[in-house]
């Protein structure tokens, strides 16, 4: 059983929760391990369509490295998948959702830009504040912000380590939505289902063709490129029954094969 987190099964959809609320479920190297392990699960396991990263308590989603227990002496590692052992993931094709229910600060911060959604509680802050500690937001917060919000916003964040409110992240346009309610858990499970609701390997496909076409520096080259999950989408039974469904008039009977 995991120490520093906890997951729960609901359908095709894993949630996972950090549980350091004592340290603003701020993260050290066992907790990142950890996690790291429940996502290599999470990518392997093909019952699992989506998964939600949410935080323990209504203070924090995470508060980002934990520096105490860094300054106490512990061992700096890190997984090759990065922080929470997310933010170096970039094979994953299966979507993440962020349900960031308080704080999300520095390397918390960055493990939210790593997912493909985030929906926050009305109270979430949003920062990379490592500047202002003589750090630098290198768990791909530098890279990912400018590219989800274009270089200017994301500039008078990363060069002032400024807290930035839910409702304006949703403004700056790295938050899908702000809920009112200090869970925001019931919203990102909405998010899921409405996923779900789609054929999984052409979920799968789109995401991998969307990151793998921002790499390429024109479009003519992006939609050129060669995307295994394509081939595997072009290939399956559900590439079968989506228009046979429709033709029927009747739900899909998604299998993801």
């Amino acid at each position: 059983m995991p120490e520093f987190h906890s997951t729960r099964r609901e359908g095709r959809t894993l949630i996972v929760t950090i549980e350091r609320p004592e340290v603003m479920n701020a993260l050290h190297p066992p907790a990142n391990f950890e996690l790291e392990e429940t996502f290599d699960a999470f990518a392997g396991d093909p019952e699992l369509w989506v998964a939600i990263l949410t935080g323990a308590g209504d203070r924090a989603f995470c508060a980002g490295n934990d520096l105490k227990f860094q300054a106490a002496g512990g061992k700096v590692e890190m997984p090759p998948t990065g922080f929470a052992g997310l933010t170096h993931r970039f094979g994953l094709d299966k979507p993440v959702i962020a349900a960031v229910n308080g704080l999300a600060m520095g390397g918390g911060f960055e493990i939210a830009l790593a997912c493909d959604l985030i929906v926050a509680a009305e109270h979430a802050v949003f920062a990379l504040p490592e500047v202002r500690v003589g750090l630098l937001a290198s768990a791909g917060g530098v890279h990912r912000l400018p590219r989800q919000i274009g270089l200017k916003r994301a500039m008078s964040m990363i060069l002032t380590g400024r807290r930035v409110p839910a409702t304006e992240g949703e403004r700056l346009g790295f938050v899908n939505q702000v809920v009112p309610d200090p869970d925001p858990l019931p919203a990102a499970r909405e998010w899921a289902e409405r996923i779900l609701e789609c054929a999984p390997l052409s979920v799968r496909a789109s995401k991998e063709q969307v990151h793998g076409g921002l790499d390429d520096a024109s479009l003519e080259s992006a939609m050129s490129r060669r995307y295994p999950g394509m081939t595997r989408l072009f290939g399956s039974e559900d590439f079968v029954e989506g228009p046979r469904a429709f033709a029927e008039k009747r739900p899909p009977r998604w299998k993801g094969r």
